[in-house]
């Protein structure tokens, strides 16, 4: 990991009526904020895999997870460094229609999800199920720009936007949790921005 943006260290934070604790409304901004450098992967080169606690490990390229049915997310996003976007709209696949391919075992109850650069971040399954998560590769009817995690990313919008994994590769699902890049760095294990769960201890 390299190249830490400098966004993550924070900004000064008003609160506004109807943003979580510390929020604040970007509007039309959205901060471009990643740990590590923008890779170079174009959509025939994307793959998305889930192993570990599962009945069925499987690996789905660009076109075979686009055979999935469609589905998409309008909402808000926060992002741990204090900003808001209100009303965006992604579009892809629910996490939950990759995850009834490989069953989850009964003892899987944490993933890590893992981009193409290495980065890694970890999530109660919880999390991740019942229409909460998605595979996405469309902003606002747009392809998703590389610089926003295109071409997929993971979209967990009731969490803080570290979560949401650029450039996703795949998810380990665990028995435990297990901390990824940003929790070993300090941050908090789940993440929820109405709990203002930003570092550890919060």
């Amino acid at each position: 990991m390299n190249s830490t943006t400098r966004g993550f260290t924070g900004r000064p934070r008003a609160a506004r009526p109807g943003l979580p604790p510390g929020q604040y409304d970007a509007r039309d901004d959205w901060p471009v904020l990643s740990a590590e450098v923008t890779p170079d992967l174009a959509p025939a080169d994307w793959t998305f895999r889930i192993g570990g606690l599962v009945a069925e490990p499987r690996t789905w390229d660009w076109e075979q997870a686009h055979a999935l049915p469609a589905s998409a997310y309008s909402g808000d996003i926060h992002c741990v460094t204090g900003w808001s976007k209100f009303g965006v709209r992604f579009g892809g696949v629910s996490l939950d229609a990759f995850l009834d391919a490989v069953r989850p075992l009964p003892s899987a109850t944490h993933a890590v999800a893992y981009a193409h650069t290495g980065y890694t971040t970890n999530l109660p399954l919880a999390d991740l199920t019942g229409g909460r998560a998605w595979i996405v590769w469309e902003y606002d009817g747009q392809p998703l720009a590389p610089e926003h995690g295109g071409p997929a990313r993971l979209l967990v919008p009731h969490l803080y936007f570290w979560k949401s994994a650029k450039w996703i590769a795949g998810l380990e699902l665990l028995d435990h949790d297990e901390p990824g890049f940003w929790e070993r760095n300090g941050y908090h294990a789940r993440g929820n921005p109405w709990r203002e769960q930003r570092y550890s201890g919060d």
